[in-house]
């Protein structure tokens, strides 16, 4: 029976999970408060820490001498690329490292599997692969096109998840993935939302580089003038602003928190700002998703006569919280099915790409640096 290790590091919280085969043996969560890594040098500064909470949450499960056929990580933010698996090698460890392409802790997906699969490996070559990266490229022509010719859109999302979730509701409605239409909702510690047509995840929020809703601790889409003028007047230095974008902006800078159960808490004890802010996530996140219409009903021959959407579809951390899918959902319903899928899919996931590389149903695509 194929052992396998699944590690995702995002921005709250490290998630690793044991499969034999198909079968989850055990998954388990680490949260990270927003002061956990300060004073950290970046991203890979973090490396250590999380290697060690991995370790720890093995151990306590009575993994610490367990022995992997493939370890297997999140990916992270690379050139654009197709789906599927990608072996890890140095190439992609350096661009990772090198924040070339952005930083996030999903970069850290790589190399905690590279580093997993060579102290708790069943053999010496055993792999350590990613499998459908947040860079995740899929977008039509069209959606590529912004208001600037230098600035082209890119698709970096909760690319994993999002894919995830939309197989389960296909599967739940009797539905091939590649023949549905679904609009995709990931909520964690940033939110992505994309419009998935026939298998293809045709436009998406860059969720983060400041598209899209505000989350619990990105800004989403700000007002540009405003933004270049805080910046040039000096009230933020360009480092400082880029932090608050990715990490410090969103539901902690209006709250102080990224804990939405504490924003919950607060709302029941009164707190009128908590329940303005929860309201206006909820919905600020249904606005972003029914502006993916259009992406759903193609162009020319390919515009449905019934409605365009055979689900939307809701997932991530976020999704625990029935109070907060009752705040997004009701701004939906009258577009189609609301699912909601408060248990994550992503360790499932990764784990299933890992499978069907050690059955030979896939090889690992090996990364050279540039756009695949």
């Amino acid at each position: 029976m194929s052992l396998i290790l699944t590690i995702n590091p995002g921005s709250t919280s490290t998630k690793i999970a044991v499969f034999a085969a198909e079968e989850e043996l055990f998954e388990r969560t680490v949260e990270h408060p927003h002061d956990a890594f300060s004073g950290l040098a970046g991203v890979y500064g973090q490396l250590e820490a999380r290697r060690h909470a991995v370790q720890t949450m093995l151990s306590r499960a009575g993994y610490a001498d367990a022995r992997f056929d493939i370890v297997v990580g999140r990916g992270g933010l690379l050139a654009p690329m197709h789906g599927g698996a990608w072996r890890v090698n140095q190439t992609m460890l350096d661009i990772l490292e090198s924040a070339a392409h952005g930083e996030h802790p999903c970069n850290l997906g790589a190399p905690l599997a590279l580093a997993f699969a060579r102290s708790h490996g069943a053999h010496r070559n055993v792999q350590a692969i990613i499998v459908d990266p947040v860079v995740t490229d899929e977008l039509d022509p069209v959606a590529r096109i912004g208001g600037l010719p230098e600035l082209p859109r890119r698709s970096v999302f909760h690319a994993l998840s999002q894919r995830a979730a939309a197989r389960r509701a296909a599967a739940q409605l009797g539905i091939r993935y590649e023949d549905g239409r679904f609009l995709v909702g990931h909520f964690g510690g940033g939110i992505s939302v994309g419009a998935h047509r026939h298998g293809r995840v045709v436009d998406v929020n860059n969720a983060l580089e400041g598209e899209g809703p505000f989350s619990p601790e990105r800004t989403g889409g700000l007002p540009v003038m405003p933004a270049l003028e805080l910046v040039r007047r000096g009230v933020y230095s360009f480092e400082r602003m880029r932090s608050i974008v990715q990490r410090e902006g969103g539901m902690w800078a209006h709250l102080g928190t990224n804990d939405l159960r504490e924003v919950q808490r607060r709302m029941d004890a009164g707190d009128t700002a908590a329940a303005q802010i929860f309201d206006a996530l909820a919905y600020n996140s249904a606005k972003a998703l029914c502006a993916l219409l259009p992406a759903l009903t193609g162009a020319g021959q390919d515009v449905p006569s019934a409605p365009p959407v055979d689900a939307v579809v809701l997932t991530g951390g976020m999704a625990r919280s029935g109070r907060f899918m009752q705040a997004v959902s009701d701004r939906l319903r009258y577009l189609g099915p609301v699912i909601v899928l408060p248990r994550l899919e992503e360790m499932q996931a990764l784990a299933m790409g890992g499978l069907r590389v050690l059955r030979g149903e896939e090889t690992p695509a090996e990364y050279g640096g540039g756009m695949s």
